[in-house]
C-alpha cells in the first residue's frame, strides 16, 4: 500500500515506519509542524528541532522520504485556542484529544495526495473491521494504550487510520528498536501536551492570561489558607504545587467568578464524586451503545471505572461508577468501552 506515516521523532513512530517498511509498503514520512516556536522565542532554542532531528536520521537510515507539513495555523485555531478558552472558564481541557481528531486524522489528510491509502502513526491502540464497522480496540499494554486520546476518532477516520504497534507491549518495542538499530532507539519518551514540547503548561497558560492573585480556601472550615495567581493554574484533584503545609490539601472547587480555589484535606465527600453528567458525545460506531454497563476512564492511563450510564435524552447522560475518584473534572472526556473495544467518548459537564 501506499501510506502516509506521521513521524514525531520518537522511539513509536520510528518502529511503526520499519515495521511498514519490512512488509514491503510505498511510504512517506511525514512530520507535522505544529510547535508555537514563534510564541516561545523568548524561551530560547525551539526544543522541536531535536524532534525533526530525530525524525530525519530514521528516515536516512530507512531510505524514506520526509516531508515538512506546516499546520500551526490550523493548530491554533482548533486546538490552542480550545484550550486556552476551557482553562479560562476553569474547566480542564484535553487538547490531545483534538490534536488527533482535528489534525492528525483530521486537517493533516487534506494536506496530502489522495493516493495514500493508509495514514499511519505510533499510537497504542488497534483498528478491526466488523460486520462493516471499523473498531477501535485496545493495545495489550495497559499502561501505554492510547485508545483514550483516539476516541473522537470517526469512521471515516479510521478507515484510513493505521497502528503498527498497536499490538506490541512498550518494552517490545524498545526491543523491536534495538533489533532496527533505530536512532531513537534510546530516547526518553516525551511527556505533556503534544504542542507544548517542553514548555511548561503553567508558563503556557501565564503568556495568555497572566496573574491574577487570589485566596485559597480551606472548603471545610471556610478560611483562608494561602494565595494563588490564578484559579486557571489549578484543576479538580490536584494536590501538588499549592504550596500549602499540614497537607496533603486538594483541589475541591474553582470560583472562577471571583477567582477563589477551594481545597480540603479532611472531607472526602468533597474531594470524590462518583457519578458525572457527560455530552458532546462521539460514538465511534455513529449510534450510542445499547448496553447499559460498561467500561470507563476519565484520563489516561490503565484506571478502568465499572460504569452504568443512563441517557437523558440524545447527547447527554448520567455515568455512576462503582467506585468514587477524586479527580473528575469538567472538561474532562470520558471514554466508554465494552471489553476491550473503545465505543466513544463524551466531555464531562
Amino acid at each position: 500500500m501506499k501510506i502516509a506515516v506521521l513521524l514525531s521523532g520518537g522511539v513509536d513512530s520510528s518502529v511503526a515506519m520499519r515495521l511498514l517498511k519490512n512488509e514491503g509498503h510505498d511510504l512517506t514520512a511525514f512530520y507535522l509542524k505544529i510547535w508555537l516556536q514563534d510564541e516561545f522565542s523568548f524561551l530560547g532554542e525551539c526544543p522541536w528541532e531535536e524532534d525533526l532531528r530525530y525524525a530525519r536520521a530514521a528516515c536516512k537510515q530507512a531510505g524514506i522520504p520526509l516531508e515538512i507539513i506546516p499546520l500551526q495555523t490550523e493548530y491554533w485555531e482548533t486546538v490552542v485556542t480550545y484550550t486556552i478558552s476551557e482553562i479560562k472558564e476553569g474547566r480542564t481541557p484535553n487538547p490531545d484529544m483534538f490534536c488527533n481528531s482535528l489534525i492528525k486524522f483530521g486537517q493533516f489528510y487534506d494536506k496530502i495526495d489522495s493516493s495514500f491509502e493508509k495514514v499511519a502513526s505510533g499510537h497504542y491502540a488497534k483498528v478491526e473491521m466488523n460486520d462493516g464497522i471499523y473498531r477501535l480496540k485496545m493495545s495489550p499494554d495497559p499502561i501505554k494504550d492510547q485508545t483514550y486520546f483516539l476516541a473522537y476518532l470517526t469512521q471515516q477516520q479510521l478507515s484510513r487510520a493505521l497502528f503498527p504497534i498497536g499490538s506490541f507491549k512498550k518494552n517490545e518495542v524498545r526491543e523491536l528498536a534495538h533489533q532496527f538499530d533505530l536512532p531513537t532507539m534510546d530516547r526518553r519518551d516525551s511527556q505533556g501536551i503534544c504542542f507544548l514540547g517542553q514548555i511548561k503548561f503553567n508558563e503556557f497558560v501565564k503568556h495568555h492570561l497572566g496573574e491574577n492573585k487570589g485566596d485559597i480556601i480551606d472548603a471545610d472550615s471556610n478560611k483562608k489558607l494561602g494565595t494563588h495567581n490564578g484559579y486557571y493554574f489549578y484543576t479538580i484533584g490536584q494536590r501538588s504545587g499549592l504550596g500549602l503545609s499540614g497537607g496533603p490539601w486538594y483541589v475541591v472547587k474553582k470560583d472562577v467568578k471571583e477567582n477563589l480555589v477551594f481545597v480540603s484535606r479532611e472531607d472526602k465527600s468533597l474531594r470524590e464524586k462518583k457519578s458525572f453528567n457527560a455530552g458532546k458525545f462521539n460514538w465511534i460506531a455513529e449510534e450510542k451503545p445499547s448496553a447499559k454497563n460498561l467500561k470507563v476512564k476519565i484520563r489516561h492511563g490503565a484506571k478502568l471505572f465499572n460504569a452504568e450510564i443512563a441517557f437523558i435524552g440524545e447527547d447527554e447522560a448520567i455515568v455512576n461508577l462503582d467506585q468514587p475518584d477524586q479527580g473528575i473534572a469538567p472538561g474532562q472526556f470520558a471514554v466508554f468501552y465494552l471489553d476491550d473495544i473503545c465505543l466513544g467518548s463524551g466531555i464531562i459537564l
